[in-house]
């Protein structure tokens, strides 16, 4: 059973830098990036040149703490995640970002924090 899991994580990161290899970030459209683990999903707005982490938001943000806890499912605060993510990067003057799914499929929780920050104003 580990072993199983262990080459699902491989072939997700592999995926991963197969993507990286046609996109970057920069500072005037940063790349969105999205990481989900078993119970929580966390996004962060990078800008590859600089190497920097120019904002972050997750489903322990203190400031979406009672919001996540209402939600009805995972897919729902992944939304709440994602319109929170564009707010933002809305007051730091960014609207057109690069999405990275992290090499996940675009479904389920990666797809609602998608839609989630496209509702909040941003463009990708």
């Amino acid at each position: 059973m580990p072993d199983k899991v262990i080459q699902k994580k491989l072939t997700r990161e592999r995926r991963h830098r197969h993507i990286l290899k046609t996109i970057r970030g920069t500072e005037a459209r940063p790349r969105l990036v999205v990481f989900r683990s078993n119970k929580h999903i966390y996004a962060q707005i990078v800008d590859d040149l600089a190497g920097h982490t120019l904002l972050s938001a997750s489903t322990l943000s203190k400031a979406l703490h009672d919001d996540v806890a209402k939600a009805k499912n995972k897919t729902a605060q992944a939304k709440l995640v994602g319109m929170h993510i564009a707010e933002l990067a809305k007051s730091k003057n960014f609207s057109r970002i690069i999405f990275d799914r992290g090499g996940y499929l675009y479904h389920g929780r990666v797809k609602a924090l998608a839609e989630g920050a496209r509702e909040g104003g941003l463009e990708f």
